[in-house]
């Protein structure tokens, strides 16, 4: 929620400079919230350890985690699953161009169970052979509290379908590009012995993304989109109860579906 309210105070100095001049750069703003899906594409994942060891899982799979039944168990519960939340402002009158703050929150889960190539250096000896992932016995990760990609956007918006009397829009396509940051809290486990990590700005990410807005009322609306992007982790903590100091780094592309309810505000 920090980050929210740093964003909320940036938009208040940028509307109060904007303020000053005869046309102000922003003609309104909306806000979003809503759920998502990823799928994740195979990994090289590096650990660095504070007791030397040093080695990488070669091609790791890793799969989202949804969590949506949390919301039936608990409806309070509303930031469990996987969830996104936007702040847009507007550039024209048209409404047809727009900055936006983008936070997604995502859960990456290496995948226990399966079977990849292990090369590096483990308790001191030299290993380059195949290995079974397993939390007891060797180790296990995810980015679960979660991946959190926090990043900047442009975005385009165009008409598709109007009402009658073209006072308002039903329907509009739009894409949107953008760069930003890691937040993660990294869940790690090391031969059974797991530790929920801190929040830490850890790596960057790129994206796009493109879908549709319908407007059931006139500020009211829902937007479905897919996005595709790219991201990389430099230095997430892989601490333990026992050991600290352990960094990960990796990179992976994401592909992800997002279904959101939105709200305009006109200044």
């Amino acid at each position: 929620m920090r980050k929210l309210f740093f964003a909320l105070a940036a938009l208040q100095l940028f509307i109060s400079a904007n303020a000053q001049t005869k046309r102000p750069a922003l003609t309104g703003m909306y806000v979003q919230w809503g759920y998502n899906r990823e799928w994740y594409t195979n990994s090289t994942i590096q650990f660095k350890m504070h007791n030397g060891n040093n080695f990488k899982l070669i091609h790791a799979k890793a799969h989202d985690k949804p969590d949506f039944d949390a919301i039936i168990k608990e409806p309070g519960q509303v930031s469990i699953p996987q969830y996104n939340y936007r702040l847009g402002f507007y550039l024209n009158q048209k409404h047809t161009r727009a900055l936006e703050v983008n936070f997604d929150h995502i859960k990456y889960v290496v995948t226990d169970g399966q079977k990849v190539r292990v090369s590096g250096n483990i308790d001191g000896v030299k290993i380059d052979a195949d290995s079974i992932l397993n939390p007891a016995t060797f180790l296990h990760l995810e980015h679960t509290d979660g991946g959190n990609l926090f990043h900047f956007n442009y975005v385009q918006q165009n008409t598709l379908l109007q009402t009658r009397d073209k006072e308002r829009q039903l329907l509009t396509v739009l894409w949107k590009a953008g760069l930003g940051f890691n937040v993660p809290r990294t869940d790690f486990t090391w031969r059974g012995d797991r530790f929920n990590n801190a929040f830490h700005i850890a790596g960057y990410n790129i994206s796009a993304e493109a879908g549709l807005r319908m407007y059931p009322l006139r500020k009211l609306f829902v937007e479905f989109t897919g996005k595709a992007g790219y991201v990389h982790y430099i230095n997430a903590l892989a601490n333990t109860v026992k050991l600290k100091g352990n960094r990960v780094s990796h990179g992976f592309g994401y592909f992800e579906t997002i279904g959101l309810i939105g709200y305009d505000i006109n200044f």
